[in-house]
């Protein structure tokens, strides 16, 4: 409502402290002014009523035209004032109904003082990451969907062929029908680890551990599949490596980076491990050779559901989850992660507390 406006409450509020000022200014003129006029007038010789209507004709004619002249600008420049206050505000709301309407594109110029242009840079900001948000929600979806689909639509096509004895119920129908439903329980549990990461609301419990145990017993498990595969794989460890991490956690962040690792290496390539103690935090980091990952993929591998594989070959390339579970994990745990490449190898690194 115009009654309620920042610009009516800035002009009013502006108008009413100069008209303050001048009032204070006009009483000490025709009051005070006067009185010491008139005694002056009094000491030469004048009478009190001459020096009275002497002063009357040219001191407060003059301060009554002066006083209606200053109000008139005081309101002019208040208005100007509110109005070029409110402006960039009222920018900034009509912005933010277009985001509540669902345009994530909108922002508002920057604009007038410098606490204004603050506010137009912070809410910039905040669209910007919305509309971000955004874009993550809408290919999650999507994604998962399709992960969902391919699958689905595979056991159907076979359950449909088994019921109308197009092909016969043996061990390979049954297996293909097994790595079907595999892919899904494997699917459902990496959401839920999402999911649970999503819901937690404190710190991941810590517990005291050596790292190199859990490194070591994460590449035996991995070892057949690399063997499988025609890989070879080195550690570079310490004998012993304290450090602070919750055990399960840290279990899966390693089988998870071992086996992208696995995924990513051409026949007969390394994979290594390797650790460093620094002042504040431990490194570990996991690298493989192989092609190397352009900075444009780096900066969206632990996105949920981004796949370097555009053509979606799960054979190499999974559900485009097991990053971002790693990403969670770890940051819940108050560490970091990231990736680069260098020297024709790719590398993922994560640190942990000491």
């Amino acid at each position: 409502m115009i009654g309620r406006g920042i610009a009516v409450r800035i002009a009013v509020g502006a108008l009413a402290s100069a008209v303050l000022g001048i009032a204070i200014l006009a009483l000490g003129v025709t009051i005070i002014g006067a009185e010491t006029f008139t005694a002056m007038m009094i000491k030469t010789g004048d009478t009190a009523a001459h020096a009275r209507e002497m002063y009357d004709t040219s001191v407060t004619s003059v301060v009554v035209i002066a006083v209606g002249v200053a109000v008139l600008a005081s309101f002019g420049l208040a208005v100007l004032l509110a109005r070029r206050l409110a402006r960039p505000l009222a920018e900034v709301g009509a912005a933010a109904r277009r985001i509540a309407a669902g345009d994530y594109g909108a922002r508002v110029p920057r604009d007038g003082p410098e606490e204004i242009a603050s506010l137009a840079d912070s809410f910039n900001q905040m669209a910007a990451a919305l509309g971000h948000q955004e874009a993550i929600r809408r290919d999650f979806i999507a994604n998962a969907a399709h992960e969902l689909r391919t699958p689905l639509t595979n056991l159907q096509g076979y359950l449909e062929a088994l019921r109308d004895g197009v092909i016969e119920a043996d061990s390979a129908t049954y297996e293909s029908l097994w790595e079907e439903a595999d892919r899904l329980v494997r699917l459902s549990h990496s959401l839920d680890a999402l999911a649970e990461g999503d819901a937690s609301t404190g710190p991941a419990v810590l517990d005291d551990l050596d790292l190199v145990v859990a490194i070591r017993r994460s590449i035996d498990l991995v070892s057949p599949v690399v063997e499988r595969a025609g890989l070879t794989i080195t550690a570079d460890l310490p004998d012993r490596l304290p450090a602070r991490a919750n055990p399960d956690h840290l279990a899966q962040v390693l089988d998870n980076l071992l086996s992208n690792a696995v995924r990513y290496t051409p026949s007969g390539g390394e994979i290594a491990i390797r650790t460093e103690r620094r002042p504040s935090d431990l490194l570990v980091s996991v690298s493989n050779s192989g092609e190397p990952l352009p900075d444009t993929e780096l900066e969206r591998v632990f996105e949920r559901f981004y796949r370097v594989d555009k053509s979606r070959d799960r054979a190499r390339g999974g559900a485009g989850i097991g990053l971002a579970i790693v990403k969670q994990l770890v940051e819940a745990s108050g560490g970091r992660v990231g990736a680069d490449t260098a020297g024709g190898r790719t590398r993922f690194w994560f640190s942990l507390p000491a």
